[in-house]
């Protein structure tokens, strides 16, 4: 997927208020950035690291900048913008990128249980339906070790009960976990963090949920064209 293009490189100055971000690009500007992420950001927020913005020429917009990645310790590059995953699982599905997920034709958003959308509802010929629920991974504690949630997510405990409950209707269910972050070599959900979402995949998981996680490849934010691809499987540990 291309991200757009240019990027501007610049220093994370903090972020605030969930969703700003104050950054001193390095032409010397200072300006306030969206920052397209309502969770913890846990190990994404430290200032003084270089973070890259695009930029939007829409005079609609209150703030011109967009947030979209950030470099840490190592070199390790994470994509903090959480719109870009169900985009990067939709250019994967139409290659048949993902091979457990090959052969269905894709339906974004889809209304299903009671008060849920389904990122994606997977249909072919012959086959049960496969509802398909997208999560947004960057949190590294350990060295190699993707985590999600990166803070307390009723929302997504209750996105394991439905896709539980589809299971049980006779659909498949699968949930996949994008890890949006250089480095990493295998996942875990996060108990510390959120102990009922935990409990929650391993419920799902016994009900015969399918769960799936892919690390991303990404091209360095200064090139011409910078662009981030689901790449691999990972193994999830405990699975």
């Amino acid at each position: 997927m291309l991200l757009p293009s240019p990027l501007l490189r610049g220093t994370l100055i903090q972020r605030y208020k969930r969703f700003l971000a104050d950054i001193r690009l390095d032409t010397g500007e200072q300006i306030t950035a969206h920052c397209p992420n309502p969770g913890s950001m846990w190990g994404l927020k430290d200032p003084g690291a270089a973070v890259w913005v695009s930029k939007s020429d829409d005079p609609k917009r209150k703030l011109a900048y967009s947030w979209e990645v950030i470099e840490i310790g190592g070199g390790i590059l994470a994509g903090i913008n959480t719109n870009r995953p169900n985009k990067l699982v939709a250019e994967a599905l139409a290659a048949d990128a993902i091979p457990e997920l090959t052969g269905y034709h894709a339906r974004p958003e889809v209304k299903y249980r009671e008060n849920s959308r389904i990122d994606f509802l997977l249909t072919a010929g012959g086959r049960a339906d496969c509802y398909l629920e997208v999560k947004n991974v960057h949190m590294m504690r350990e060295a190699g070790l993707a985590e999600f949630p990166d803070c307390v997510t009723k929302r997504g405990a209750k996105h394991m009960a439905d896709l539980a409950a589809m299971k049980a209707d006779g659909h498949r269910a699968v949930v996949l976990f994008v890890v949006q972050m250089t480095g990493c070599e295998h996942f875990r959900p996060a108990a510390d963090i959120d102990a009922a979402y935990a409990a929650a995949f391993r419920t799902a998981q016994g009900a015969g949920v399918e769960a799936l996680c892919y690390a991303c490849d990404f091209t360095h934010p200064d090139t011409a064209d910078p662009t981030i691809t689901i790449s691999h499987a990972l193994p999830i540990m405990g699975a």
